[in-house]
């Protein structure tokens, strides 16, 4: 099991950064690691995320299912390779300092996930630069 995440402050309420998060119509004009995004932020909905994959730059697309939608506190989905690799996507919201603490993170599990260290590092940068992107999206909204 490996597991990656990032977290970063922003000067918005949990309302205001979940709406940003969940708009995934507008994941072209501000995500830089979901470069396009579909579908219903619904618990058991399947979603369309497709964007440059961390480590390898290529395009991937990945149709995970959600299994969390929390409003304003946490969206979680997975995705999986069955026997090979799992991945569990996180955004966890928490009221603090007057605005939102987000976490984003992953877990990977199965065959793969030993051999996934390197990928690591660049998932932690790609969520780094997806959670600035978010903070100054929702800060300015």
């Amino acid at each position: 099991m490996k597991t990656a995440s990032a977290t970063v402050q922003i000067a918005a309420p949990p309302s205001a950064v979940w709406a940003v998060l969940t708009d995934l119509g507008s994941y072209p004009e501000w995500n830089p690691l979901f470069r396009e995004a579909s579908g219903q932020v619904v618990v058991g909905k399947r979603i369309t995320l497709r964007g440059a994959h961390p480590v390898s730059g290529r395009l991937m697309t990945v149709k995970p299912k959600i299994t969390v939608a929390e409003p304003g506190v946490e969206l979680r989905w997975v995705a999986s390779l069955p026997g090979i690799i799992s991945g569990e996507h996180s955004f966890a919201l928490t009221p603090a300092d007057g605005g939102t603490r987000l976490v984003q993170s992953e877990t990977l599990r199965g065959l793969l996930a030993a051999l996934s260290g390197k990928a690591v590092t660049g998932t932690e940068r790609s969520f780094h630069a997806m959670n600035e992107a978010l903070r100054k999206r929702a800060e300015g909204s």
